[in-house]
C-alpha cells in the first residue's frame, strides 16, 4: 500500500492510521494546495501548508473519536529558508515541528529508537536514505503492523527525497539494492 504521497513539488505527506480516510486526506490536501496555487498565483509557504494539513486532521476528529484515526507526517523543503522541515500531528490536529527526524504509526517507537542511534546532523542524502531504511526494517521487525520490505514478493518501500531540487521518488531497483545491503549488514 502506498504510504507516501506527493503534496506538491516541495512537500509530501506520509500516512498512518485508517487507510481509506488517510489516503483521501493526502489526496484532498494535494488538491487544496494546487487550488491555492492557481487562485493566488503562487505557492503557500511550508508553514502555511502544515497549518492547512493540521486543520484537515482536526476536521477528522469526530471520525477519530469513533476509531477512524488518521495521523499524517508532513515533510518538505522550505524554499524561503532553504532547509528541510518535518511536522508531526496528533489525532486532534495538533502540529509539532521536529528538529531532526520523525516517525508516525504503530512502529514509530521502534523506528524512532533506530533513528536516534544513527542520526547525525551531517548526514548526506544517500546516508539519510540508508538510515531511514534501517529504521523501517527495525520497526517492521518489532511491530507486525509495520510493513517492511518483502523480499519474497519483491515489494520494497517507496522512498521519496525532498530537497532544493524538489520532490522525487527513488527507483525501485535502487531501493532494492539498498535494502539488500541493510539485510546483508544485519546478517554479518
Amino acid at each position: 500500500m502506498r504510504k507516501v504521497f506527493e503534496a506538491d513539488s516541495w512537500s509530501a505527506v506520509a500516512i498512518s492510521g485508517v487507510a481509506g480516510p488517510a489516503m483521501e486526506l493526502a489526496k484532498v490536501f494535494a488538491t487544496e494546495l494546487e487550488h491555492y496555487e492557481k487562485v493566488e498565483n503562487g505557492a503557500l509557504s511550508l508553514e502555511g501548508k502544515s497549518n492547512k494539513l493540521g486543520q484537515m486532521v482536526r476536521a477528522n476528529l469526530p471520525l477519530a473519536m469513533q476509531g477512524l484515526v488518521v495521523v499524517p507526517l508532513f515533510a518538505g523543503y522550505d524554499t524561503q529558508a532553504g532547509e528541510g522541515r518535518i511536522y508531526e500531528f496528533d489525532a486532534a490536529g495538533g502540529r509539532y515541528e521536529e528538529a531532526r527526524f520523525a516517525s508516525q504509526g504503530s512502529g514509530a517507537r521502534d523506528a524512532r529508537g533506530s533513528l536516534k542511534g544513527r542520526y547525525h546532523p551531517d548526514l548526506q542524502r544517500d546516508e539519510t536514505v540508508d538510515v531511514a531504511l534501517e529504521a523501517l526494517w527495525d520497526a517492521a521487525d518489532e511491530d507486525s503492523a509495520t510493513g517492511g520490505p518483502d523480499l519474497v514478493r519483491g515489494i520494497y518501500p517507496l522512498v521519496a527525497v525532498i530537497d532544493e531540487d524538489g520532490y522525487r521518488e527513488l527507483a525501485e531497483d535502487d531501493v532494492a539494492a539498498r535494502v539488500d545491503r541493510v539485510i546483508s549488514a544485519r546478517s554479518e
